[in-house]
């Protein structure tokens, strides 16, 4: 005499839904489809939407530290550094750039107009090895 499993064994697997309950949920999630989460449904129509012209966004002007040579915000001869506070001088984030420099401790390079060496600012760079010797009179 063999073992066969009656009509009331069952799977070990899960549960499948029936139809149903698969239309039931189909219907929940359609009407929840249209509400943004977070707001409380109103149960009016939807609000009407004024229809605006487009506009065009407004253009952002380039900033110079992003369209010319990023080298030469880090160069080493003055007459580099110079040009490149020069670019500078009509940037719009020229002050923000200089605070963040400042937190951040910058070591070298120019920012927001400024020449930063060894973390300091400083009014000028001067070219590398030994300054000229001035003949006295």
């Amino acid at each position: 005499m063999s073992a066969v499993p009656g009509p009331d064994h069952r799977s070990a697997g899960p549960r499948r839904p029936s139809q149903d309950e698969n239309e039931e949920r189909a219907a929940v999630q359609q009407t929840m489809a249209h509400r943004r989460t977070g707001l409380p449904r109103s149960g009016g129509p939807e609000p009407r939407r004024l229809k605006l012209p487009l506009v065009p966004a407004p253009t952002r002007r380039a900033l110079p530290c992003r369209v010319e040579d990023p080298e030469l915000w880090f160069a080493e001869s003055p007459t580099q550094l110079e040009r490149a506070k020069s670019f500078c001088t009509d940037c719009p984030v020229r002050a923000a750039c200089l605070a963040g420099a400042l937190d951040r401790g910058e070591p070298w390079g120019v920012w927001g107009g400024e020449i930063f060496e060894r973390g300091v600012v400083i009014a000028r760079k001067r070219p590398r090895g030994r300054p000229r010797k001035e003949v006295a009179a």
